[in-house]
This record gives C-alpha cells, structure tokens and sequence, in this order.
C-alpha cells in the first residue's frame, strides 16, 4: 500500500545535530514529521512509555534493521522493520498488536529521504493494523551512522490454538513453504550492484501474521514449528532446526519456489538461493496428516499462493540437512560459516 502523503514546507532540510538535542529543533522534527505521520491515540501522549492492555498471554520480540540502501525496490527500511517485527511475533503464534520505533538518524539525512522512510512505517502498520505506541529519536554524527538504523519492540497476544517450538518437531512432520524464495536479498543485491534485469525484482518485504492466523484457526496445535528465513535463508533456518531437535531433514531442489529472474540472478552472481534472505515467507513444521491440508489453505491466500510442500523431518542423519537435487543426486546443505549478503536487513 503507498500513501499519497506530501512532505510539509520545513524551515530544514537536513538532519542536524541539534534535532538531536531535545530541545526546539528536535520537537519540529517530531511535530512536522514524526507525529504527523505516524500519531495515534497512545503516541500522541508523548510520554516516555505507553500503557497497554492485553487479553491473554503476550508475545515480545525486538529487532534492530541497518539495511543498505535504506530504500529499495518493492519497500524501504521503515517498511522492512514494520513488517520485520510483526513476523517474528508471528512466527511465536501470536497476533501484532503495538510496536515501539527507535530511530537513530545521521547528521546530514536529507528530510525527503525520512518522510518516505515514515510514509513507509505508516502505510505498513495501516495494513496490518497495528500502532506505534511509543518510541525515541536519536541524532549522531555524520559517519557514525549510515543514514537511518531502526529498532523496533513488538507486543502481541498469542493465538488461543498456537502451540509452537522445537521441542514439537517429530519425525514425519511436513515442512511447508510459504513462498519463492531469495527475492529480497536478490532485490538488495541488484541495487547495490547496479543490475538491470528484463523484468524488475522487488523486495518480497509483507507482514505473515494473517496467513499464521489462518493455520492456527484451522490446524492450532498441529501447527509444530514456525520461523521466517531472514538473514542466512531458508538453509540457515532448517540447520538451526535440525540442530536443536536433533531429527534429520530432507528438501527437495525441484519442490523450492523461485521465480526465473531471481534464479537467474543468483546464478550470475554466483549465489546459492538457499543461502539468501527474505522477508515475506515463512516456514511452517506441519503434521503429516494435515499438510497438504494446510498447503491447500494457503494457496487460497495471494500473499501465499505458492506455498508447497519443499520436505520432511526424518530420523535419519540427525543433525543434518540433505537436499536431493533435480538430477536425482543428494548433498549435505551446511550452515554458512559467513554471510553472502551482508547487511540485508
């Protein structure tokens, strides 16, 4: 969702040390920016906390987003750490329900750049309908930051059917995906390089609490696993899981969603899609008996429409994780000792 929002004519048209100091310049910069884009009931008390109510057990999750660019094809790192954080409270079964936003911006940060980086925030919260209830801006030196970093608290009330952690994964257990993988890391890549590509790769950057919310209404606690393949991948998550489980897990190359241009792309640049993050799917350790099931639901979805069975958890080779490839051949998929893309996110 893009917002037709203009920038309002400022005095300013840099960040400068003194929106840092608390005094005068720093309340202009949250009058006519901050506030004015993002304000709500609870952030409009201007206090240093806010007070929540809640309905049952709760979720929290922080993150922190130093994505370069800040501003990329298909979002922008306000955007990312909206949707970054509403994700994680997903991934624990549990609905968004407020968020706090650290900004900490460097001297020199044009105002345009940090009206879009907010129209960003807004537009992602209306869509998943959820508030920033408190936060902080912070200003240091050009330099010392690169551009804007972000951090994010989120609080959210855990589905009444969730029932989600390692200690659920069981041999036989179906792993669900959500979606193509590597378009994000793709995406961030090809502006970084200055790639051209016949048809655009946009960053897959959505919030996965409503498609989570579908499961656990129809499948609740046969629901045993669920994570987002951010930073290090799809291949990074399934070690992390076949590690702390101690099971075995078995992909298939055929079965992983990816779009042609994004396959490309890793092959021209020499990148193992497995290995490159995302932003806008989820993996979900699923019952046998009711995967396809489950499948079936999130195909309904088009912000899941290509989600597939990829493999299963296994008995065998504990520990490890053994894709078979298109050309019938298997091989061990390690965690990398390093990262392919850095800062992604």
């Amino acid at each position: 969702m893009q917002l037709d929002c203009p920038m309002p004519r400022l005095d300013f048209d840099r960040i400068t040390l003194g929106h840092g100091s608390g005094g005068l310049l720093t309340n202009r910069l949250l009058d006519k920016v901050v506030f004015a884009l993002l304000g709500n009931e609870a952030l409009d008390r201007r206090h240093d906390g806010a007070v929540l109510e809640f309905d049952g057990p709760v979720a929290f999750t922080t993150d922190s987003f130093v994505i370069s660019p800040v501003i990329f094809p298909g979002g922008n790192i306000g955007e990312l750490a909206v949707n970054g954080t509403i994700n994680d409270l997903a991934m624990c079964g549990a609905m968004p329900h407020s968020l706090s936003l650290g900004l900490i911006l460097e001297e020199g940060l044009p105002i345009e750049e940090l009206w879009e980086i907010l129209l960003g925030i807004r537009a992602a919260c209306d869509a998943a309908g959820v508030r920033i209830a408190t936060g902080d801006t912070k200003v240091v030196e050009r330099g010392k930051g690169d551009k804007v970093f972000i951090n994010t608290t989120g609080l959210g009330t855990l589905h009444p059917r969730a029932d989600i952690g390692p200690r659920r994964v069981e041999a036989g257990d179906r792993i669900i995906l959500s979606g193509p993988i590597a378009t994000h890391g793709i995406a961030i890549m090809s502006v970084r390089e200055g790639l051209e590509f016949e048809t655009s790769i946009e960053s897959d950057t959505r919030p996965l609490h409503e498609p989570v919310r579908a499961l656990l209404d129809a499948f609740g606690p046969d629901i045993h696993l669920l994570r987002d393949p951010t930073r290090g991948g799809v291949a990074t998550v399934l070690n992390e899981v076949a590690r702390d489980t101690r099971t075995g897990i078995r992909i298939s190359q055929q079965a992983l969603p990816i779009e042609p241009q994004v396959e490309g792309a890793c092959e021209m640049l020499g990148l193992d899609p497995l290995y490159v993050a995302n932003e806008g799917i989820f993996l979900a350790f699923a019952k046998k008996d009711i995967a396809d099931e489950a499948v079936a639901l999130l195909q309904q979805r088009d912000d899941t429409a290509r989600a597939t069975i990829i493999g299963e958890v296994v008995d065998e080779h504990p520990g490890q994780v053994v894709l078979r490839s298109r050309i019938g051949g298997t091989r061990v998929v390690n965690m990398l000792t390093g990262e392919q893309l850095p800062r992604i996110c």
